[in-house]
């Protein structure tokens, strides 16, 4: 299978701040952009080896799940880490252009659309985002055989850390309603129900569709670029950033995303822990605010109690 991988890449020492690529300090998103890449590549390139100890030799491995990749790193203005990155100039392909940075996203679509009929699977990830799982695409697969390819099944993202209040959170939750009711409806087949390895999957219709992300087949890469808003770089979902990533895919598919029960059946990482870091200060626990009604209405009925 060949898979072609667009990633959207920018750094500004000199931004905002207000994202880990306009920081001054250029070591987590370097750290960032580097393991996004290496996973792709020891993740799903055919070159997978065993060390065969009793023969000496290394021989190939994974071979049932390795794939031809291309990965092609969009960038813009020349503001950039890839020559800082510890890779050989073989790994990746450059594509350098002259977009404004919110715009990257929309570069990475075009590029796809012109190496239609060239690969099995058409990719979009930001750079901070990081695949873990072997077998992510061999999910995809299974899904869309069984579903057909109006259903776009999407990651949940979630964020690490073993010193947060809770090692493991997923950081695309529930949107309100209003925020995605334009662009599709979530009631048409909202849930879908599947069973591997005699365990049942269920996914949902999500009213949060954005992963930062998206992995499309051909067929439906092919469907997509023949939309009249394929490419329209219209960035009405939310803002620029999350409209490249999520509004053409929201508008063409039926987005669905692992139920919460089953969320890491498909996932992938969110470098870092802008979002955990949230839970237990801006966001609470779930349980703490259960505990915490609990006490209050418990306190309010000895109150009333008490005044009887």
């Amino acid at each position: 299978m060949r898979i072609l991988f667009t990633i959207a890449h920018f750094f500004n020492p000199e931004g905002s701040g207000q994202h880990g690529s306009l920081r001054k300090d250029p070591q987590t998103r370097r750290i960032a952009l580097t393991t996004c890449l290496t996973a792709l590549r020891t993740l799903y390139d055919k070159s997978q080896y065993m060390i065969d100890i009793g023969r000496h030799e290394a021989i190939p491995a994974n071979q049932g799940n390795g794939h031809d990749l291309d990965i092609i790193v969009c960038t813009t203005k020349g503001f950039h880490l890839l020559s800082q990155i510890p890779l050989s100039s073989d790994f990746l392909m450059h594509h350098n252009t002259n977009v404004e940075p919110m715009l990257l996203g929309f570069e990475c679509q075009a590029v796809l659309k012109s190496c239609l009929g060239k690969y099995d699977y058409y990719c979009y990830l930001e750079d901070d985002l990081v695949l873990q799982d072997p077998w992510f695409f061999v999910k995809l697969k299974w899904f869309n055989h069984h579903t057909g390819n109006g259903n776009l099944l999407q990651p949940n993202r979630y964020e690490l850390s073993p010193l947060g209040t809770v090692p493991k959170a997923y950081i695309d939750g529930n949107l309100k309603p209003e925020i995605t009711a334009k662009f599709q409806n979530i009631r048409e087949q909202s849930q879908l129900k599947g069973k591997i390895m005699e365990k049942v999957i269920t996914f949902h219709r999500t009213l949060n569709p954005h992963s930062g992300c998206y992995f499309l087949n051909a067929e439906q890469m092919a469907e997509w670029a023949s939309k009249p808003y394929f490419l329209d770089r219209d960035t009405s979902f939310i803002g620029p950033l999350e409209s490249a990533a999520t509004l053409g895919v929201m508008q063409t598919f039926r987005i669905y995303k692992p139920a919460p029960a089953d969320a890491s059946f498909l996932e992938i990482q969110h470098f870092g822990t802008t979002f955990l870091s949230l839970i237990g200060n801006q966001i609470p626990l779930w349980e703490k605010q259960v505990q915490g009604k609990e006490k209050t209405q418990t306190e309010a009925k000895n109150k009333v109690k008490k005044e009887k």
